[in-house]
């Protein structure tokens, strides 16, 4: 085992602060409005433009392995920020840059350290709040355009984007994809999503994505969890008799054997199988699992019905023209579905929500109704070279998940004017101590930085 090194103190703290300000001047210059490019040089292929924070936190490593940890921390902002919010993460490390600076000063002239958390984290807490109640709702298409435009930086993109989530509608799935031409095209596609994703990563296809995408498969559908490779064998078989090799497995989960013989076929290149978890938990999984099935025209392998799996035949499956998994996520596109069946199944979803009197219920059926009738629209970004075009794929997405949140949750004014207004809560913030006071303080001053940094 290496010898580990160690560092205490004023000196440990030092080295970890030295690669914190290491990332975060490399990001913050692609702050706000006046934000600059970064070039990132690639080992293989052209080099990578971007305007986004968090991508440009990713591609940093620091020689001295106590500044890398510091930078390494200091990412974890961005990184949390772009799963949750998708967009806002050069803010976020902005903010979280501020608060260990202040923070480390205090430590330094004696403050104790976990007072001082409690104080920011209550001051936090607050302002969190003050921001929540500025926000107004996003209902119109000019807004969801002004939006998109403003985290872009580009009016083209911010109309298209407007565009597609009227076509669409806020429950559709967009896809952000390369094209070969010059121009945005866009596609609009039937299809349906679900958030559950592939159960193991060797069934990803595309690793720079992390996806796993299938073209034009048979769809297994399994209310149960399947173990044992003698379920699946006899249809694994039957697939490779009629010379189709591409499968997708919903069930409740697939391990043990069998997942060791689905993954051993892939890997060999025998099958272009992929398993996913299927949606939902109970009842609720079995419609779900319905509702699929409608899309695809294929039956729920169900023991209620009498169906066992080692006897499934070819005419129990769907069929679709695109299944595409991330870990979290599948998307059914063009399911080959009866369009009479899926209208019936649609009306018997409006039914439902008619009768409940559940408010969660109500939520769900909608859910369910907008996955059913709801499209997938495809952006494909067009450039003159492979830089170009990977710089202005990222604003796409950057701006697609700014527009996401804004519907969902609401927009407050920009430039850093929400957290200089957010401020005023934390006067109403009183803490016992003073170094918890101390620590109000610190997320005041960072509250300012964002608009410092821009001005």
């Amino acid at each position: 085992m290496a010898a580990k090194q160690l560092a205490f103190s004023e000196d440990a703290r030092r080295r970890l602060k030295a690669g914190i300000d290491t990332l975060a001047n490399a990001v913050a210059t692609t702050l706000g409005p006046k934000g600059r490019n970064v070039a990132l040089d690639k080992k293989f292929g052209a080099p990578t433009v971007t305007h986004d924070g968090v991508t440009v936190a990713k591609e940093i490593e620091l020689e001295d392995p106590y500044e890398n940890m510091g930078a390494q921390l200091l990412k974890e902002a961005a990184t949390k920020t772009n799963d949750i919010a998708g967009d806002g993460t050069t803010t976020a490390t902005v903010l979280a840059h501020t608060m260990v600076t202040e923070g480390l000063k205090n430590v330094a002239a004696g403050a104790n350290p976990m007072l001082l958390k409690h104080g920011i984290e209550a001051a936090t807490g607050a302002a969190v709040e003050a921001i929540r109640k500025q926000s107004i709702k996003v209902d119109t298409k000019a807004q969801i355009a002004s939006v998109a435009t403003i985290s872009a930086a580009d009016k083209e993109i911010g109309d298209l984007i407007a565009e597609v989530m009227d076509k669409v509608g806020k429950d559709g799935v967009i896809t952000v994809e390369e094209s070969k031409g010059l121009e945005f095209e866009t596609e609009y596609v039937e299809g349906m999503q679900f958030d559950r994703g592939y159960i193991s990563p060797y069934f990803v296809t595309a690793p720079e994505s992390m996806e796993a995408v299938i073209q034009d498969p048979y769809i297994l559908i399994y209310d149960k969890k399947v173990s044992a490779a003698a379920d699946i064998v006899p249809i694994l078989e039957k697939l490779v008799q009629i010379g189709k090799r591409d499968l997708v497995i919903i069930a409740e989960d697939v391990d043990g054997e069998a997942l060791a013989t689905l993954v051993l076929n892939k890997l060999r290149g025998m099958l272009n199988v992929l398993a996913v978890k299927a949606p939902g938990f109970g009842d609720r999984r079995k419609a779900m699992l319905q509702d699929v099935a409608t899309l695809t025209n294929g039956t729920v392998i169900t023991e209620e019905l009498g169906k066992k799996l080692e006897s499934t035949t070819i005419a129990d499956l769907g069929r679709a023209g695109k299944v595409v998994a991330t870990k979290d996520d599948t998307t059914v596109v063009e399911g080959k579905g009866d369009n009479k069946k899926i209208k019936g199944r649609i009306e018997e979803i409006k039914v439902e929500i008619d009768k409940s009197t559940s408010d969660y219920d109500k939520e769900k059926l909608q859910e369910r109704l907008a996955k059913l009738s709801g499209g997938v629209a495809i952006i494909r970004v067009g450039a003159a070279t492979e830089t170009e075009l990977k710089e202005k794929k990222h604003r796409v997405e950057d701006a697609l998940s700014a527009t996401r949140a804004a519907v969902e949750e609401g927009i407050v004014p920009g430039g850093g004017v929400a957290l200089i207004n957010a401020m005023a809560a934390l006067d109403k913030v009183k803490m016992d101590d003073d170094d918890e006071q101390t620590g109000v303080t610190v997320v005041r001053k960072a509250l300012e930085a964002p608009m410092k940094k821009i001005a």
